[in-house]
């Protein structure tokens, strides 16, 4: 049985009671951890138990394949119904869960930990077509996941999260769910005691602020903006902090990509708020915003094309030509500012 998106947080809550084992997968390896662990504990609160829980590696039952349902089949010499995990797992315990479909009896509950298996996998096949097992798939999150993750986690703590902080703090939580809780409750603990019910764009910038990050957003905005002066301030910050070079021109083109697609789609006659909404990962308020829907007006579709050719140049000349990446960084940003400030003057 595959378990439906919509139907994880039910069954991590409450598993089927018929489910034997579970083979829980995917790219997000803090994401397999988690909801392993949560499963676990729906059987057995304290993980450390010796007589309710036992972990097993896959590799182990390459050689012992037998072993899977006989956990199933043993009793708690304490009493309790036990939990058997089974981690890092792989194709190599496909026969062992072949064989825990076939046993005749027992109570025990199998998480499995499988990684990142294929379509073609045996392992995820079976998890997926057996009444008795279940597969449950763990990708990275997306947007809408890592502002329900943000609200749920401020919510347990009695607080809210400000519209331009959750903004902000989604945009730097990476796919990984692991890390992404370990950003998060680093921000709930800053916020511990502090009287106030609401996180902030200052408290997120106070926690999870990467100033290299920081710096590399102010010298996007400076040079599609074409704000001479600025854009030199936030290079000369950026590189003294020891930003990366070719990191900054890639954040250029990320931007220059999210324009270009947005334009594209307002060039195809949708308008600008119908384009915005059919490009997934953009801005939806706020500074960040308004500061995107000013760079859309002043880069017409065709200056952006142009743009990313000469960013994408620009990134080959770092890797191949042996010039000071920083030098190249820096001719970048100051050709794509002077292309702003000239066709805002012509305005």
């Amino acid at each position: 049985m595959k378990i439906e998106p919509r139907q994880v947080e039910a069954f991590l809550k409450k598993p089927d009671p018929k489910i034997r084992g579970v083979v829980i997968y995917g790219n997000d390896d803090g994401l397999i951890a988690e909801r392993a662990l949560t499963l676990a504990k729906t059987v057995c609160e304290d993980l450390k138990d010796p007589f309710r829980v036992v972990d097993i590696a896959g590799d182990v039952l390459k050689n012992d394949p037998a072993r899977l349902a006989d956990e199933f089949g043993a009793m708690s010499l304490m009493g309790g119904r036990r939990v058997i995990r089974v981690r890092p797992a792989g194709e190599e315990t496909t026969t062992a869960l072949e064989n825990l479909v076939e046993a005749t009896a027992g109570d025990a509950l199998i998480v499995i930990e499988g990684g990142n298996l294929t379509p073609r996998s045996g392992l995820r096949t079976l998890a997926e077509t057996e009444a008795c097992l279940a597969a449950l798939p763990c990708y990275m999150d997306n947007e809408a996941a890592l502002e329900g993750l943000v609200e749920s986690a401020a919510r347990a703590q009695g607080l809210s999260v400000d519209a331009d902080a959750l903004e902000w703090i989604v945009e730097r939580l990476g796919g990984d769910r692991g890390q992404s809780r370990s950003e998060i409750d680093k921000l709930l603990l800053y916020k511990e005691g502090d009287g106030s019910k609401a996180v902030s764009l200052d408290d997120a910038l106070a926690v999870l602020g990467d100033t290299a990050a920081i710096g590399i957003d102010d010298v996007v905005a400076a040079t599609f903006d074409g704000q001479l002066v600025a854009l030199d301030r936030a290079l000369d910050r950026v590189f003294a902090e020891g930003g990366n070079p070719v990191q900054l021109v890639r954040a250029l083109q990320r931007h220059t990509d999210q324009l270009h697609l947005v334009a594209g789609h307002a060039a195809n006659g949708g308008n600008l708020e119908g384009a915005m909404f059919k490009a997934r990962g953009l801005p939806r308020g706020g500074p960040v915003r308004q500061r995107f829907e000013r760079h859309l007006r002043a880069w017409p579709l065709g200056r952006l094309s142009s743009a990313l050719q000469v960013i994408l140049k620009a990134e080959q000349e770092c890797k191949s030509t042996g010039y000071p990446d920083e030098a190249i960084a820096r001719r970048l940003c100051l050709a794509l500012a002077r292309s702003a400030q000239s066709a805002r003057q012509r305005r």
